[in-house]
């Protein structure tokens, strides 16, 4: 893996020939929040930023990266949970913030070119605008960018009808890590010619190239977005719950979050309860009301619920004001458990194994470590959840982290007896680059590095990252 010990004056000089002296930032507060993401854990130390505006940019800076050995990592929105886009050898970061225009509309094949920098929420605006419709959202909408997004192969929220970023990527322009500029799929929606490299790239988090430009499809907006809030005595009736709505309505959204998580922002936020009655879990579910006949249904089967005691209680939202604020008691949560310095833990398994994963895991966290705070919440209509575990306030964050750790291996232990994933959505980075042998097999891996070898035979992009090349 290429180190880099900083840049000489003479590389800083080739680079600023490249894309322009305006483009480059070597200021210690640019290199250390362009450096990072949302982690904590390492201490970002990157050469440079340097931020290309064209895909000419993009191609001489791997090529130049690759005459000089240095490595490389991309930089985007760095709202990342990963570690994923973190310098911490010197590297150069390639920061696609000034990449960031939409183009090429096309209303016949419902598709627009976005470049790297795009943030979310302007493709979704951009859809709204249009009378179409981007459905991959998150709570990070604001601020990431469609190349991380890519690049992780980012979910969300409506995962359970719309799938993953993955199945709106019609095209890609990536620069591979020899500097070779590919132009993948052109958008198609049929096109079984050979393999599609395309989606090598996504979900690669960088390591195989940059990628420069996609084309993203769209889709027919919703009619009438509505939020269904419902309390769960015990979290095994989830499963019931969310069997008896999906053989009878399409769901757009199945989230759930505890009673603790909720107290956490309602309490930061100064937001009202759903209801009056506190209940250990919360459902929210999301669908599209199109017709009296479907709220009707939604209404009879929750009275189906309540009377089986799958469900205690509930709320539906009947403007758009209060189906936004029904939504954050899910959405806020993240910000509000910042101030407590979280460890994450995003993992997933087939929906019906979430209840036993979910109660080994958190008989081990209490058996090992009982003063851990514990934080549950997550798209659970897909089979993923986020374990959160808040910093007690008597240790400090070294300590913590580093307990953290030992908790790690032994959630991972549990992912793997069910056959889950270490990371549903958030990438693998430099945090569980460790537990990948958890989800992937020592064949897979060794075929990653294959892959890895024939983009970016110098392993300059993004090193160290998802896994190390000699293993």
């Amino acid at each position: 893996m290429p180190i880099n010990n900083g840049l000489s004056k003479n590389q800083l000089l080739a680079l600023a020939n490249m894309v322009s002296a305006s483009n480059i930032k070597t200021d210690k507060n640019d290199l250390s929040y362009f450096g990072g993401d949302r982690t904590r854990i390492y201490t970002p130390s990157p050469s440079a930023i340097v931020f290309p505006q064209t895909l000419q940019h993009v191609q001489d800076i791997v090529q130049w990266a690759n005459k000089e050995n240095i490595a490389l990592v991309p930089s985007g929105g760095r709202t990342g949970l990963s570690a994923g886009a973190v310098a911490i050898h010197h590297e150069v970061v390639v920061a696609f913030d000034r990449m960031n225009q939409l183009s090429e509309f096309n209303a016949i094949d419902r598709t627009v070119k976005c470049q790297a920098g795009v943030i979310t929420q302007q493709l979704q605006t951009f859809a709204t605008e249009k009378n179409l419709y981007y459905p991959v959202n998150f709570a990070s909408a604001g601020s990431s960018q469609m190349g991380g997004n890519i690049s992780t192969n980012a979910g969300g929220i409506n995962v359970i009808k719309y799938g993953m970023t993955r199945d709106w990527v019609a095209g890609l322009t990536v620069v591979t890590g020899k500097g070779e500029i590919l132009k993948l799929n052109n958008g198609l929606v049929k096109n079984n010619a050979g393999y599609d490299i395309r989606h090598l790239f996504i979900g690669a988090e960088g390591s195989l190239g940059f990628i420069v430009e996609a084309t993203m499809r769209l889709t027919k907006a919703p009619s009438d977005l509505t939020v269904l809030v419902l309390g769960v005595p015990q979290f095994s009736a989830l499963m019931s719950i969310i069997e008896t709505f999906q053989q009878a309505i399409d769901l757009t959204a199945f989230e759930f979050f505890s009673e603790q998580a909720l107290q956490k922002v309602i309490a930061c936020h100064d937001l009202p309860r759903p209801f009056k009655t506190p209940t250990d879990y919360y459902a929210l579910l999301e669908f599209d009301n199109v017709n009296a006949d479907i709220e009707a249904n939604v209404m009879a089967l929750v009275e189906q619920c309540t009377q089986h005691s799958w469900v205690s209680d509930g709320v539906i939202s009947r403007s758009l004001q209060q189906r936004r604020q029904l939504w954050r008691l899910r959405e806020d949560i993240s910000e509000a458990i910042a101030p407590w310095t979280p460890y994450k833990n995003d993992i997933s398994t087939l929906i019906s194994n979430v209840p036993p994963l979910i109660n080994e895991v958190e008989n081990y966290v209490n058996e090992h470590y009982p003063d851990f705070e514990i934080i549950w919440f997550g798209h659970i209509g897909d089979g993923n959840v986020h374990l959160n575990i808040l910093k007690p306030d008597h240790l400090d964050k070294t300590a913590f982290f580093e307990q953290c750790h030992t908790v790690s291996k032994g959630v991972f232990t549990v992912v793997e007896k069910y056959q889950g994933s270490i990371s549903a959505e958030h990438g693998v980075g430099l945090i569980k680059k460790d537990a990948l042998r958890h989800t992937r097999s020592d064949s897979e891996i060794a075929l990653m590095r294959q892959i890895k070898h024939a983009f970016d035979p110098k392993g300059i992009m993004n090193p160290g990252k998802i896994f190390d090349l000699n293993g």
